[in-house]
């Protein structure tokens, strides 16, 4: 198919709606629970200050700050802020480094304590910090990207984060590789394979079939969720 664009397949897949398959329904479904659930911030903080030591506390308290000065304010600002805090806060850094494993998703307070993450880190602490404070699960969804790199042809896998205004809208990218946030049509850099959140999977402009490519990894998110609720989050 011609002239797919990054920007028309997103909005494509916003209109055409969830294609989870029933294998990461269960998990997909868990996650939309948990993130309605009120947050205890006293909790994680304890749990935040036990892991990573008293030092470490005011890294917490700058995202608490953070959370509880965006309840009032336009989903604008949130992403704006939300994407200028975690870009500075968390340096990049491969997992194998960081935490001597391949491939591992961390949690936001993990990644706040560390202080570094990979491109799925920065998107995850994006994607559960505008659900803090109070972005509509249905305008959010984490993209798996081929990113290209320097100004030849060869791609790297990349995770990006996306809010849509509306369904059809444009999605805005928020990514770690560039500070501003810029519309899909701005990123031809970017190449989607496929997107999901709360509600499930989405990949494809024809909207059959099951999510295109790695969708196997998404069992990290009952992993992650599972060390999220030990944390503190409900």
């Amino acid at each position: 198919m011609k002239n797919i664009t990054f920007a028309n397949l997103m909005r494509f897949e916003a209109r055409t709606g969830c294609i989870a398959g029933r294998a990461c329904f269960s998990l997909l479904l868990a996650m939309a629970c948990w993130v309605f659930a009120a947050t205890n911030f006293d909790a994680l903080q304890s749990s935040f200050v036990q892991r990573w030591g008293a030092a470490a506390q005011p890294k917490f308290e700058a995202w608490r700050k953070l959370v509880n000065g965006l309840l009032d304010v336009s989903d604008q600002e949130r992403i704006k802020r939300v994407n200028v805090f975690i870009n500075q806060q968390v340096a990049f850094g491969e997992d194998s480094a960081i935490w001597g494993q391949v491939d591992y998703w961390a949690t936001p307070l993990e990644t706040l304590g560390r202080g570094a993450g990979d491109c799925e880190d920065f998107a995850i602490a994006k994607y559960f910090t505008l659900l803090q404070v109070g972005v509509q699960p249905d305008k959010l969804r984490l993209i798996y990207v081929r990113a290209k790199t320097g100004t030849s042809d060869a791609t790297q896998a990349h995770m990006v984060l996306a809010y849509y205004v509306a369904p059809d809208a444009e999605p805005l990218v928020m990514d770690n590789l560039i500070s501003d946030i810029r519309p899909a049509s701005r990123r031809p850099d970017l190449v989607p394979i496929f997107s999901f959140n709360g509600s499930g999977v989405f990949a494809g402009v024809s909207g059959s079939g099951t999510a295109a490519g790695g969708t196997g990894r998404l069992s990290r998110w009952e992993d992650l969720l599972r060390r999220a609720k030990a944390e503190g989050f409900e």
